[in-house]
């Protein structure tokens, strides 16, 4: 878990600055909405790798403490993300951010990957 999670954090970390143009902090988000690479398979990628590396620990060190702080961790990031993080991006990115979420999911990874429909510029 420890090894499939810190890649996961990288890639989507460099994502958010290189496509996104800013960083997952609400101080300085991005200006663009990621939906590339594990985004189109879930939609808390970095969220879900973090959890994974405390997970892996826990396992790796058979410590139950580092089990229940795993929990409590995705116990934070899911209220952050239900009652702050998907109000801002609706409000950020409207329809494009509500196609993504209707069709990835929060926590558990789809099977396929996801591809936003390419929206047609009529002038």
């Amino acid at each position: 878990m420890i090894v499939a999670g810190l890649p996961g954090l990288v890639d989507s970390f460099a994502r958010f600055a290189l496509q996104g143009l800013g960083t997952p902090a609400p101080v300085a988000p991005t200006q663009n909405l990621v939906v590339t690479g594990l985004y189109r398979y879930v939609r808390n990628p970095i969220y879900v790798a973090l959890v994974a590396v405390i997970l892996g620990q826990a396992v790796l060190f058979g410590d139950q403490r580092l089990l229940g702080y795993g929990v409590l961790v995705w116990l934070a990031f899911h209220a952050f993300v239900v009652g702050y993080e998907e109000p801002a991006l609706v409000r950020m990115f409207g329809t494009e951010y509500e196609d993504f979420r209707a069709n990835v999911p929060r926590w558990i990874p789809r099977l396929t990957a996801w591809r936003a429909a390419r929206r047609r510029n009529h002038s």
